[in-house]
């Protein structure tokens, strides 16, 4: 990739990812609006007469062609957006919607799968509709991330994004997360209308909430989806949730990513059909109200040393009292689940303190304001014991969250680069610092 394009692609990243965690004030210049792409569109509604069950994973329900819009404004680029059927976090049958963008110079025979970082509890806020013309305040990230496509698709990639949160946006459900991503790539290589098909190889690329999405795919596809699988040249991703339980401990009470609380508690609640309302204190309900359709910009910065002693009734100050909490983070937790089988980069930041969160507790330690650092460490360690030997992994001792998405971003975009091209994927195993333990939370005695 020339220079130019990196510094371009590092400085598009870095913004587009400021503006979720700039605290709230007037950070954001477009006001919020809704148009015709609303929940009432009709297109993310499946209204066959057969059940979803019907349907195997991927197959396309509907297709529709329209101009690429960033902010509202329609572009010369067109979309083929997909509604598809795929599967929830509970292993239900459910429809869910991605966008296909073709590159002019494109073939069909290569395609990268972008898991966008638009981390919102608002359906309204996901990257098709913004795609589609609509422009909300959660979604503007999303908006600006449309940056992020024109080195893709200038070298020839075909761009696939899929709404990696599902239509009821369930907010950090990992597993949910990688299921609409797998069976949104094989929707697009079931529809004539984008030019792949069941050869076509793809990369997977995602920071943050896209991570987790480009993660658990890559975990998953060896036994949900082994025809993709065959068909992965590898991940790349940076600032990684790996055992939710730690980050919530690791955010507690910092000034900008305490916001993170609440979102996380109620995505975790709506993915697993839990109430955790009756753990709440009258304070904890509020903010829970408050944000339960909300986005990150919603969150961040706005809920500066909250934590979940605050949130929650006295007798429930430990949050692993909460015999539903511990049973979900734990199916959340990557350290239980499968060691991928494709090429991977890893990219972590470790100098949180420059985004306000300052914990450094034993067992969590440090990490770059909202991911912690240990955590990645280990589950990277622990794919190279596993036999996947593939492994790249950078640690940014000095940047943030929002700082280290600038170097990742072209690094991204080379690494895969080099899996198209058949290059030896490089390794940093037997190099991987020691991190944290990734053990299945415990109930607390009483609970």
């Amino acid at each position: 990739m020339r220079t130019t394009t990196k510094r371009h692609l590092a400085i598009a990243v870095a913004t587009a990812l400021a503006v979720g965690v700039a605290p709230a004030g007037g950070a954001v210049a477009v006001p919020p609006r809704q148009s015709s792409t609303t929940a009432s569109d009709s297109f993310y509604v499946y209204d066959g007469s057969k059940p979803l069950s019907a349907f195997a994973p991927g197959t396309v329900l509907k297709t529709r062609t329209l101009q690429y819009h960033v902010v509202g404004l329609p572009s010369p680029v067109k979309a083929i957006q997909l509604l598809y059927r795929t599967t929830d976090a509970q292993g239900r049958p459910s429809a869910n919607v991605t966008s296909v963008v073709r590159s002019p110079h494109g073939d069909g025979r290569k395609a990268v799968s972008y898991q966008s970082f638009y981390d919102s509890l608002n359906p309204a806020d996901s990257p098709s509709r913004a795609i589609a013309g609509d422009v909300t305040l959660g979604g503007i990230i999303p908006n600006a991330e449309s940056l992020f496509l024109v080195p893709l698709l200038s070298q020839g990639y075909d761009v696939v994004i899929p709404d990696t949160e599902g239509q009821n946006a369930d907010f950090a459900a990992g597993p949910e997360y990688g299921t609409n991503t797998l069976d949104s790539i094989r929707a697009a290589g079931r529809s004539p209308e984008t030019g792949l098909n069941a050869d076509t190889r793809f990369g997977m690329m995602g920071y943050s909430g896209g991570a987790i999405a480009t993660h658990w795919a890559s975990v998953l596809a060896p036994s949900y989806a082994p025809e993709v699988n065959r068909r992965l040249v590898g991940f790349s991703e940076g600032g990684l949730l790996v055992a939710p339980a730690h980050n919530l401990r690791y955010v507690d009470g910092s000034s900008v990513w305490s916001g993170v609380i609440p979102m996380a508690v109620i995505g975790v609640a709506r993915s697993y059909d839990i109430d955790l309302k009756r753990y709440m204190s009258s304070y904890g309900l509020e903010v829970y109200e408050k944000l339960e359709h909300g986005s990150i910009v919603n969150a961040l910065g706005q809920y500066p040393g909250l934590t979940w002693k605050k949130m929650a009734k006295p007798e429930y100050a430990d949050p692993n009292s909460v015999p539903e909490f511990v049973d979900a983070v734990n199916k959340l937790n990557l350290g239980s689940a499968d060691t991928p089988t494709i090429p991977g980069f890893i990219a972590q930041g470790n100098g949180g303190v420059l985004e306000g969160t300052f914990s450094d507790l034993p067992g969590i330690g440090t990490g770059d304001g909202v991911m912690v650092a240990g955590d990645v460490r280990t589950l990277a360690r622990q794919y190279c014991e596993d036999g996947n030997k593939s492994i790249k992994y950078t640690q940014y001792e000095l940047l943030s969250h929002a700082g280290t998405a600038a170097p990742w971003a072209p690094l991204a975009i080379d690494y895969l680069n080099d899996r198209f091209a058949g290059k030896t994927p490089p390794s940093d195993c037997g190099r991987i610092p020691a991190g944290n333990s990734l053990a299945p939370e415990e109930p607390a005695s009483g609970s």
